[in-house]
């Protein structure tokens, strides 16, 4: 008896694995190893690493990657020195930040700016850049300063409802561990 309920459960465990593995559009939550962000992108993100350093920089840049659908969802973040933004307005840095060569990498007279605005989450300043080509499909970008931390988020789309709501679920899940003080 003992004799066949192994090999019952020799056979059985290829199915169990199986139902076990995650389906090709699962999506898995992504959490900074200092605990203060976390957000959503599709399985598998990938984690980088750059030792890049820009002016104001005071640590490396931490980025996760994945793509859905052939569609590319990036997540970034950097610390900068002590008071390079919370000495400064954070909306027109923000602004800046957000905007940067967008105009010459996407002109107007080809490109249609969907958003093209200022923002908060959580009481944070941050700006929303949407960019549309003539077949609808977007580039979705945000720009968040939380303290002297700049986070980014991309994440692109064609024109159908399925690949926007991926892009809106990535964008929408950022959450930061704290709230600004008002």
């Amino acid at each position: 008896m003992k004799r066949r309920a192994l090999v019952l459960a020799l056979i059985a465990a290829p199915a169990v694995v199986r139902a076990q593995t995650p389906p090709a559009d699962q999506w898995q939550t992504v959490v900074s190893p200092d605990l203060r962000v976390r957000l959503e992108m599709p399985a598998p993100a990938q984690k980088t690493v750059a030792s890049e350093k820009e002016k104001g920089h005071a640590g490396e840049r931490v980025a996760w990657a994945s793509k859905r659908d052939g569609e590319m969802f990036d997540f970034d973040y950097v610390d900068y020195a002590p008071g390079w933004f919370s000495d400064k307005d954070s909306k027109l840095m923000a602004k800046e930040l957000g905007r940067g060569e967008a105009e010459k990498a996407f002109p107007r007279a080809t490109f249609k700016y969907v958003a093209d605005e200022p923002v908060t989450l959580q009481g944070w300043d941050g700006y929303a850049l949407d960019i549309a080509d003539a077949q609808g499909a977007v580039v979705m970008m945000r720009t968040y300063i939380v303290k002297d931390r700049l986070y980014r988020l991309l994440v692109t789309a064609k024109n159908d409802e399925v690949t926007k709501g991926a892009a809106k679920r990535f964008l929408d899940s950022l959450r930061f561990a704290e709230t600004r003080p008002a």
